[in-house]
């Protein structure tokens, strides 16, 4: 088959890599891709938001697969034009989609089909915004109604930080039009976890759960961003948890996509919040989750272009894919100054080096290549993955790796897999 996958992060280094394996990959594309992707596939020029040129594309060289990576192309109606010209597509529809690209869908619909999530008011205008927060109690998270490229939601432990943050978006425009409507939302507590499933619109296939570290700094410090390391499983997720979020989330928003006249097709991600009273939504994504797709194509044993067929044709319900046991863990290496305002074209040393190590594999999200050199290219530039017996091992030898990769500025946290270590130190699994 020649397949197209849509993007340029380390999600999409990642499903292609997988998809290269696969006995049905004969040729592959990546548009726009980085510099790991030319390696294992063609880039193409073409920008993941340029859906007119993409379908030229795709019917120009009868593209038999097309995997949509991020968010932007599933709002632009990627989908419905790719389905429009009889193109073979995996993902939502853009009137699905909307469970992730607007959270005031996203909660409304949680709230018509009684799904938990955290109490929210939504706003548009600045002075009912302060209102609302001056009135509440404790802690609350102010969210970009829109896409805002995972850096939308503030936390605010204080009506003056939640003040300033709905002044941010509502009067200076800081999320340009993904923060024309705010959401305004209780604070839970607890931990997060990322579970992930295939569904095409009846049959669901659920992934390992996952752990993804949003803060910049360790501790959880510092601004959000688009995803620091992550790893799989994520002991917080039990077997009994498991079942009560299928049963309690995912198969209700499934059907209840369907109920309203808007199957769902896809990826569906739910960021959750383990809390005392059980697991709560914080979000809902209509893709794989970047750092988490890493971890989870490390230890995926099946054939993912078989899934995503199955998906794709609605006969989901015919396939069991296969995990490693092993847990998988992933470390991002950023530029210095992201989530803010970074330097570009800087070397990148020491790939050869980490890419010897066993059980290692490096995805490339922020990167090209110049004069025969890897360089910087982005935020987020590289996502080191590692397998290990135990989630301990992993994060030694994904550590190892990391540590002979150099260029000016690197950051990146040191304490990924911390939180999972904790957990099973104290008994829990």
């Amino acid at each position: 088959m020649k397949i197209l996958v849509v993007g340029g992060g380390g999600r999409e280094h990642a499903l292609s890599w997988k998809i290269a394996q696969s006995s049905h990959t004969e040729r592959l594309f990546v548009a726009p891709g980085n510099g790991g992707t030319e390696l294992i596939a063609e880039n193409v020029p073409i920008g993941a938001d340029d859906v007119d040129r993409l379908v030229e594309f795709a019917i120009k060289e009868s593209i038999e697969l097309t995997v949509v990576g991020p968010e932007l192309p599933l709002s632009l109606g990627i989908v419905d034009r790719f389905e429009e010209a009889g193109l073979k597509i995996f993902g939502p529809r853009r009137e699905s989609a909307l469970l992730e690209t607007s959270k005031a869908f996203s909660k409304a619909f949680m709230k018509r089909h009684s799904i938990p999530t955290a109490r929210y008011a939504e706003f548009t205008d600045l002075a009912d915004a302060r209102a609302y927060i001056e009135a509440t109690e404790g802690g609350v998270v102010v969210k970009a109604d829109g896409l805002a490229g995972g850096k939308g939601a503030i936390v605010c432990p204080t009506k003056e930080d939640a003040l300033r943050a709905v002044e941010m978006m509502l009067k200076e425009k800081a999320f340009g039009r993904a923060g024309e409507r705010v959401i305004v939302e209780e604070l839970l507590t607890g931990e997060e976890a990322s579970f992930i499933v295939i569904t095409d619109g009846t049959h669901i296939v659920s992934f390992p759960p996952a752990q993804d570290h949003k803060p910049v700094y360790d501790g959880d410090r510092g601004p959000n961003t688009g995803g620091m390391g992550a790893y799989s499983p994520a002991p917080v997720i039990t077997d009994e948890l498991r079942e009560e979020i299928l049963r309690t989330i995912i198969e209700p928003t499934i059907r209840g996509m369907r109920e309203e006249g808007r199957p769902y097709r896809g990826v569906l991600y739910a960021g959750l919040m383990i809390t005392d009273d059980g697991p709560k939504v914080l979000e809902f994504n209509a893709r794989f989750g970047d750092p988490e797709a890493q971890p989870l194509m490390v230890r995926l044993r099946s054939d993912l272009v078989e899934l995503l067929l199955a998906c794709v044709e609605s006969r989901l319900d015919s396939l069991n894919p296969e995990w490693d046991p092993r847990p998988a863990l992933c470390v991002v290496m950023a530029s210095s100054g992201y989530p803010g305002s970074y330097r570009k074209g800087l070397p990148i040393r020491g790939l050869e080096s980490a890419e010897r190590l066993k059980d290692v594999y490096i995805f490339h999200s922020g990167t090209a290549r110049k004069d025969g050199m890897c360089v910087t290219a982005g935020g987020r530039v590289l996502s080191v993955t590692a397998l290990g017996e135990t989630i301990e091992e992993a994060k030694r030898r994904c550590y190892h790796a990391v540590e002979r990769i150099s260029w000016e500025g690197v950051h990146y946290r040191r304490d990924i897999g911390d939180r999972a270590l904790k957990r099973l130190k104290q008994g829990g699994r």
